[in-house]
């Protein structure tokens, strides 16, 4: 399958073991009167504690999509708390329903912030039942998800990196980003009719911020780039395995270098 491929590509999945036994085992909370469904993630053949990534998915938030893509990003190397952003009830069949989503959350940053914050301590909190080594924590996030997990930077979130793929760079404090502790990895298609209006903000924005960041764009990448559902040939949002290698690949380094260079992640 596409995904395979692609992650194969970064070193993720292609060697994983005949007896690896991924788990997707779902985590629950309340929060501010409302229920969320999350999934962790990992594969439970290895004992060795990992490293961490909260994960925000696209705009269609957790789905069948969503855990196989985090299954493939785990392998034997994460520990991964596939995040539930809108709440139990809320799983977008379409885009408008998906649009729909996203707008309380784009519209009341503080909101999305306090969300994803409290997801970041669930996935700590997962250290007695999980492989997880809470000294590494990173954030990654797709299309609506970067722009969660740039939130979670821009709230001074204790993690040592963020990276965010495809995702809405808009803020609505640039200040914020004098607050952010964690190494900042964004990485964007240059044909991305949704995002580019917002590049030169951004960077402005990321000036600001104390902590090591780089802002890559992809050539002839559109918006979508690592989400494999995304078949059309034209359009806005668009699979691009070129893209999505080379974004995967970029991951993998940055979180390494945010790690420590610690080599004892599974390879």
């Amino acid at each position: 399958m596409p995904v395979m491929l692609v992650l194969t590509g970064a070193g993720l999945a292609a060697g994983r073991p005949a007896l690896a036994r991924m788990v997707a085992k779902p985590v629950s909370w309340h929060f501010e009167n409302s229920r969320f469904e999350s999934v962790l993630v990992y594969d439970d053949a290895v004992s060795a504690k990992r490293p961490g990534l909260l994960m925000v998915p696209a705009w269609f938030g957790i789905n069948d999509n969503a855990v196989r893509k985090a299954e493939q990003i785990a392998g034997q190397r994460y520990v991964i708390l596939l995040t539930d952003m809108y709440g139990a009830t809320v799983r977008p069949k379409n885009a408008a329903e998906a649009r729909a989503a996203v707008q309380p959350l784009l519209a009341d940053r503080a909101l999305m912030r306090r969300r994803v914050d409290y997801a970041l301590t669930r996935l700590k909190a997962q250290a007695g039942s999980a492989p997880l080594d809470t000294g590494r924590l990173a954030a990654i996030g797709f299309c609506f998800g970067g722009a969660a997990v740039l939130d979670l930077a821009r709230n001074g979130a204790d993690v040592a990196a963020v990276v965010s793929f495809h995702g809405n760079l808009t803020t609505d404090d640039p200040e914020l980003a004098k607050q952010i502790r964690a190494r900042v990895l964004v990485m964007n298609g240059a044909d991305d009719d949704t995002t580019s209006p917002d590049f030169a903000g951004f960077t402005r924005e990321m000036r600001l911020s104390p902590a090591p960041w780089q802002f890559v764009i992809i050539g002839h990448a559109v918006h979508c780039f690592t989400e494999t559902e995304a078949t059309a040939t034209t359009g806005l949002c668009r699979y691009d395995a070129g893209a999505a290698k080379q974004s995967f690949r970029l991951m993998e380094n940055w979180l390494g270098d945010s790690f420590g260079g610690r080599s004892d992640i599974a390879r």
